[in-house]
């Protein structure tokens, strides 16, 4: 989530909400209009990374490396466009790093190039996102779940409550999602909700939810 991310509502409430429903890693993803730059930026990143470590959850920095170095984050997430994965893990030492990836071919190159986990999407359609790539359903949550069984993968794009479940039986590890929390009339309870969906699906499949 990123301050604009909330509606009317002040984003850092929302944040907190939502770890008190308990999500369990929080990405700081500063994007589009009206953006935060500069000494607010840094101030608004501090101030999200204090409540993740209040609540004991994982800092990522969406794109930025020097923020996430100058915010001490718990690591780093990027894109296909957003760099090279090899000197982001040179970059960032043994933080964690996560890798956008789309099909097969780029969780391949994340792996080799040390990601920590892959969000693979969009699974479906999204707004938070303006120029993501096309829906690719599960399938290549599917596949990475099948060829890198000890990368995690996390769904992302379009991801609610009601639609989580296929998401997490096609072998994620998790989901990742902004709207269905940042804008629901109830964040902390959505996230109750949201995380319901997913360690039932986990269990069904005979998985451990971590």
């Amino acid at each position: 989530m990123g301050s604009r991310n909330a509606g009317s509502r002040d984003p850092l409430e929302v944040l907190e909400a939502a770890l008190r429903g308990g999500i369990t890693c929080f990405q700081l993803r500063e994007k589009g209009p009206g953006a935060l730059e500069g000494s607010e930026l840094r101030a608004f990143g501090k101030a999200c990374r204090d409540l993740c470590r209040a609540h004991g959850v994982p800092f990522i920095v969406n794109d930025d490396v020097g923020l996430a170095l100058e915010l001490e984050a718990d690591g780093v997430h990027i894109g296909q466009e957003d760099g090279d994965a090899r000197e982001v893990r040179r970059q960032i030492g043994n933080r964690i790093l996560g890798v956008s990836a789309h099909n097969l071919n780029e969780v391949r190159e994340a792996a080799a190039a040390g990601a920590d986990y892959v969000g693979i999407g969009p699974v479906y359609g999204t707004t938070s996102k303006p120029d993501a790539r096309p829906v690719c359903g599960t399938q290549p949550l599917r596949e990475a779940a099948e060829a890198f069984p000890g990368l995690p993968s996390v769904g992302i794009g379009g991801i609610t409550a009601d639609n989580a479940w296929p998401v997490i039986t096609a072998g994620a590890a998790g989901v990742s999602l902004i709207t269905a929390i940042s804008l629901a009339a109830d964040p902390e309870r959505a996230v109750r909700g949201i995380r319901q969906t997913v360690e039932e699906a986990f269990e069904r499949k005979g998985r451990v939810f971590k």
